[in-house]
């Protein structure tokens, strides 16, 4: 008798087992389940992706999922989840039964391996790209309580964000100590920031349009084409994944002088079979104009913004997929004094009007597993901007400019079993931009028109071996502003002989291309003069080649977790761009010529640190250490005919960095700590033109001044109610720059130098907000 219950027994488990493994139902179909490894609880909310396809979705209440209609054939699927390890599996399709699969996940206190795609514009963990990217999430928007982007790129090590201009709140970020217009910035990995949009683009952009941000350190010509010779900075939009929305609003006082109000929602749309969705945001900003020394005239402008976009997508086969964007900005921004005058009634003002408009399209194609992509897409931005800029009641200081930016291009991927020694990817492509400025200030003789054509071609191929990857690529970029193509090479290796040990070595290439539009403009227009800018006829690209090395190191420490990235870095700036007085014409508008002068040398090493228990805890730390220097002595001024020269540059400490501390103590309440350090620098301060006899003025003649060191530290704390089928209630308050650590010699007066500004970007400030969310 026993032994027939044991047959029946075994019977019962084998036809488990079957139908666990190879359930009888429809064909052509994944069925997982995603479960925390060791207690076998449900993990809802995962994201599952098919690796190389764009195509995912994720886990239900109970851990589940499905993939539906997919063609036989192996497939990897990467699963990630806030709070657990990254996993991925291989699986095979077949058309008589589902595949199941199961992912127990591992619990881990921060993520070293996000999906990334600016390594080589395809996505991989960031584990294995050959670069090092650096990774920020709406996790840091939150912890900073920031808005917009400008706010968060201070907490990585090598970037510094600063505002350069008491007026018009000009924001700028530094790689590794270059100034802004040696940093890329892409929107979904197309160059559509042009000059002129990007002077004030980072403040523009707000943080609830974007899924993630991913940085990468030194020249990225040869993936990403001009500009990109500090940097690149890669904003991400966020993609319908699952049915979702959020509503959040926040009241913000400055010191006790100055209210701001943001308000902001998203809804994200899917699919039941995923086969289409769409994520849409809408923003609104507005703040009131900032006096901190009581001098009527603001140290932060007047903003008021409103901003709206969504992102689509379209899968006509398994094997496709159709992507649609749109984003529109409407912002208004004011400096000076007199804010309830016409601009021209005022001492100075600085003021502008941004009307922008901006989308892409792109269509994916796969075939053979996912093994094989082509894609073909568009992206455009239009700018309508409105300003004056200007002091002493100028009437002629009123302009127009219209930008239009746009680009277009065709990427195809291969993954190769076997290319001559190793299996390999393989990525080309080819890209056209186009930018077309037309600046008019009639006041000031001004109507500048400038077009700007880059025909460009890239291809790179990623050899895969044990223990090391190999990355060559190169870009040629043809300019019609340069006479000869442009060639910009790189050459990325990668040694991982563990999952949690990467070391790498880098060279890279970058390079800016001549324009007429520069921020310089606007400065000039303030000062009361018409300025014309032209191209020197032998001008050439700035260049640079960055050499880097890291070492990136992730242990456990019983219950702890830690990482730490190293990296040191050298960039050899040549041929970098000045400008020089060529005198006066012959209706008095000063004359400027753009030419090549010396180059510089940066080098230095990033430091980032991380060390965490669970949601108990959870600590990262950013330094930089560094030395910015021109090759020869720049010419900064000119006093009593005298050439003043720096070394030196200016706006770049040597020391500066930043950390973050976070906890959840209890189940609905949690808190962090957030600040930043910027070390001692040198800024130019400019004593006023053509001052009246007797009108007060700050300085005589100008002067290059060393600026103290600042902290800034930020505390926010956050309290969730668990509301009706899944809506949870977020209430949270803090203060951001607690010791209001802020620049002391400011500026006053209508004869001030609004460009002499330095230091943290905002001063103390209480905050109190609430987000609804399911």
């Amino acid at each position: 008798m026993k032994q027939y219950i044991l047959v029946l027994i075994l019977a019962v488990v084998s036809i488990s087992t079957s139908f666990a493994t190879n359930p009888i139902k429809e064909g052509n179909m994944i069925s997982g389940h995603v479960i925390v490894k060791g207690t076998e609880e449900n993990i809802p909310y995962a994201t599952i992706l098919v690796v190389g396809s764009n195509q995912g979705t994720v886990s239900n209440e109970e851990g589940q999922f499905e993939f539906r209609k997919l063609p036989v054939g192996k497939y990897t699927l990467r699963v990630s989840a806030v709070g657990y390890k990254t996993q991925e599996k291989e699986v095979v399709v077949n058309k008589d039964f589902t595949t199941v699969v199961h992912f127990p996940m591992v619990e881990e206190s921060f993520m070293t391996d996000e999906v990334v795609v600016s390594a080589n514009r395809n996505e991989v963990s960031r584990k294995n790209a050959p670069v090092v990217v650096n990774v920020m999430s709406a996790k840091l928007f939150e912890m900073v309580n920031s808005t917009d982007l400008a706010k968060t790129l201070n907490y990585q090590s090598g970037l510094r964000v600063e505002n350069n201009c008491q007026n018009c709140g000009f924001p700028q970020v530094r790689i590794n100590g270059l100034e802004g217009p040696y940093s890329q910035i892409l929107i979904n990995s197309r160059p559509i920031i042009s000059a002129l949009s990007g002077v004030y683009g980072l403040e523009q952009i707000p943080v609830n349009m974007i899924e993630r941000v991913e940085v990468v350190r030194g020249g990225g010509s040869a993936l990403f084409g001009a500009n990109a010779v500090g940097g690149t900075v890669n904003i991400i939009t966020k993609d319908p994944i699952n049915n979702s929305f959020q509503v959040s609003s926040m009241f913000s006082q400055m010191d006790g002088k100055s209210w701001e109000q943001y308000m902001g929602g998203n809804v994200s749309l899917v699919a039941p079979d995923q086969s289409y969705g769409i994520a849409l945001y809408e923003s609104y900003r507005n703040r009131n104009p900032y006096d901190r020394d009581g001098d009527g005239f603001s140290e932060l402008g007047k903003l008021n913004m409103n901003t709206f976009g969504f992102r689509a997508y379209y899968r006509p086969t398994q094997f496709s997929r159709i992507n649609l964007e749109y984003h529109t900005t409407n912002e208004f921004r004011r400096g000076g004094n007199k804010f309830d005058l016409q601009p021209h009634e005022t001492d100075i003002t600085e003021q502008t009007k941004h009307i922008i408009n901006s989308g892409g399209v792109s269509y994916d194609l796969f075939w053979k597993e996912y093994k094989h992509k082509v894609s073909a897409y568009a992206s455009i931005q239009h700018t309508d901007r409105n300003s004056y800029y200007g002091a002493q009641q100028d009437a002629n200081a009123y302009g127009k400019t219209k930008d239009l930016t746009w680009v277009a291009g065709a990427m195809y991927v291969g993954n190769m079993d076997n290319c001559f020694f190793a299996p390999a990817t393989f990525t080309g492509g080819l890209e056209y931009q186009d930018n077309s400025l037309h600046d008019v200030m009639t006041g000031y003789h001004r109507d500048m028109e400038q077009d700007v054509r880059i025909a460009s071609a890239f291809v790179q191929n990623e050899w895969k071996m044990n223990l090391l990857t190999l990355l060559v690529g190169a870009r040629l970029d043809k300019h019609n502003l340069i006479d000869n193509p442009i060639f910009s090479p790189r050459v990325n290796l990668l040694y991982k002989p563990s999952d949690d040990f990467q070391a790498r070595l880098t060279y890279s290439t970058g390079f800016r291309a001549p324009q007429a539009y520069d921020e310089d403009l606007h400065v000039t227009a303030v000062g009361g003069e018409g300025v014309q800018i032209k191209l020197a006829d032998d001008l050439r690209e700035e260049r640079s080649n960055s050499y880097s090395g890291s070492i990136d190191w992730t242990t456990h420490l019983g219950h702890w977790q830690a990482n730490l990235l190293v990296e040191g870095f050298y960039t050899d700036l040549r041929h970098v761009f000045v400008l020089e007085d060529l005198g006066k014409n012959e209706v008095g508008d000063v004359i400027k010529e753009r030419r090549n002068g010396s180059g510089a040398r940066v080098y230095g090493a990033n430091l980032d640190a991380k060390i965490a228990h669970g949601k108990e805890a959870q600590f990262q730390l950013g330094f930089t250490a560094q030395r910015s220097r021109y090759t020869r002595p720049e010419v900064w001024t000119q006093v009593d005919g005298q050439d003043l020269t720096t070394k030196r540059m200016p706006r770049t400490p040597d020391y500066y960095g930043y950390f973050t501390f976070s906890s959840a103590p209890a189940r609905n309440f949690d808190f962090s700590l957030s600040g930043t350090y910027t070390g001692k620098m040198i800024v130019p301060h400019y004593a006023p033109i053509d001052a009246p006899e007797g009108a007060f003025c700050n300085i005589e003649t100008d002067r290059m001044e060393n600026t103290p060191h600042f902290f800034d530290l930020n505390l926010k704390l956050n309290y969730t109610f668990v509301l009706h089928d899944h809506i949870k209630l977020q209430v949270n308050t803090g203060m951001q720059n607690i010791f209001n650590s802020f620049q002391k010699d400011l500026d006053k007066g209508e004869y001030r130098d609004a460009g002499y500004f330095y230091g943290p970007t905002q001063p103390r400030t209480f905050f109190i907000g609430f987000k609804i969310m399911n």
